[in-house]
């Protein structure tokens, strides 16, 4: 079968190909300025439609190049970084700014971006990681997957490592906790480095290799997924919890687990240890590919006293904070999600930006 996405890919590569895809200025400028804080799918999509509308932008990136995520947090055997330089070049042909190496909050005052724009978009995604705390969780060798995924981006794209210990999974015993695409992309570094072994381990179940008849189309089918980072090796194990970290001094040496059974408890899906079901890994470096909780509250969120959900993440009215200037979309007011969501949720964004604009002379 012939898939939609690669339909739709090879007919964006043939538009730039054959050219047919060109900078789109706007006819008319509204003399309006926005800025827009993140150049992940969210922030860039939004910068764009509001460059087209005729707004004057300025997207801020507290890292080096513009991307976000897209450059730094997926690897380049996924994602081919020209794909985010190309519409990079297209949207600074139109009008769009970057400045980059910029922290919002701390290099720059909310104050000044007051007073020199109309509005601003806050598009940082979900930046704050879902921690493990278990016994151990101090010793050295312990990381985010995004502080190890980052580090290898920046390499590539031949940047320093900001200060940071480097992260090298060389000749190491590597265990992945989490199962998901973030997962995914710590195996394939760790086997590019030359890890000694990698173990990838979820506690959630084996996915099914068919569609379950409760996840019918549209919804998003939670099936048996290898990709191509699997496939060059490692070893998965479901239905796992991690109940503690052992080592020596400082480091991490071991990760002591168990088996889990699921079951429903109230309509609710619980799990419980599975007695004697206890395993040691070994364990040099350990990556917790464990998701993301909501975007990063200290700084720019707690400086402006924005309101926020139960989750943390930002309530918006119409993408409109709490504070009437200040929009917000993608990841940043729904929590980790898909790339196409973000760029469909700064799009949304952008056009809410552009009517509160006009109706706010």
């Amino acid at each position: 079968p012939v898939l939609i996405r690669h339909i739709e890919f090879q007919i964006v590569e043939r538009g730039f190909s054959e050219g047919w895809i060109v900078p789109q200025l706007p006819r008319h400028k509204t003399r309006k300025r926005v800025a827009v804080v993140g150049s992940g799918p969210a922030g860039l999509a939004a910068a764009q439609q509001l460059a087209r509308a005729g707004h004057e932008v300025v997207v801020f990136e507290k890292d080096d190049r513009p991307g976000g995520l897209l450059r730094f947090g997926i690897p380049d055997f996924k994602l081919d970084k020209h794909i985010i330089d190309r519409r990079l070049a297209q949207m600074m042909a139109e009008g769009v700014q970057f400045q980059t190496g910029v922290q919002v909050g701390l290099d720059v005052s909310v104050r000044y971006l007051r007073k020199l724009f109309s509005a601003m978009i806050l598009t940082m995604g979900a930046g704050q990681p879902r921690d493990l705390v278990i016994p151990g969780r101090g010793f050295e060798g312990i990381h985010f997957a995004m502080e190890y995924l980052v580090q290898q981006n920046r390499l590539n794209n031949d940047l320093d490592l900001a200060g940071a210990k480097a992260i090298n999974a060389r000749d190491r015993h590597v265990v992945v906790i989490g199962g998901g695409d973030t997962g995914s992309d710590c195996v394939g570094t760790a086997r590019r480095q030359g890890a000694r072994s990698i173990t990838q381990v979820e506690i959630l179940p084996q996915p099914p290799d068919n569609r379950p008849q409760d996840t019918p189309w549209p919804y998003w089918p939670r099936t048996m997924r290898t990709s191509s980072s699997h496939e060059e090796g490692c070893e998965r194990r479901w239905s796992i919890m991690t109940k503690r970290f052992e080592g020596g001094e400082k480091t991490v040496s071991k990760v002591y687990a168990c088996s889990v059974e699921w079951y429903q408890q109230q309509g609710q899906w619980k799990c419980k240890e599975i007695p004697g079901s206890e395993f040691v890994l070994p364990a040099d470096l350990v990556l917790l590919a464990t998701g993301f909780v909501h975007v990063v509250h200290d700084g720019l969120v707690q400086d402006l006293d924005l309101k926020l959900d139960d989750r943390g993440n930002v309530i918006v009215d119409n993408f409109q904070t709490s504070m009437p200037w200040v929009f917000a979309a993608g990841d940043t007011i729904s929590g980790a999600s898909l790339v196409v969501r973000a760029i469909d949720s700064g799009r949304q964004a952008a056009a809410a930006v552009d009517q509160w604009l006009r109706s706010n002379p």
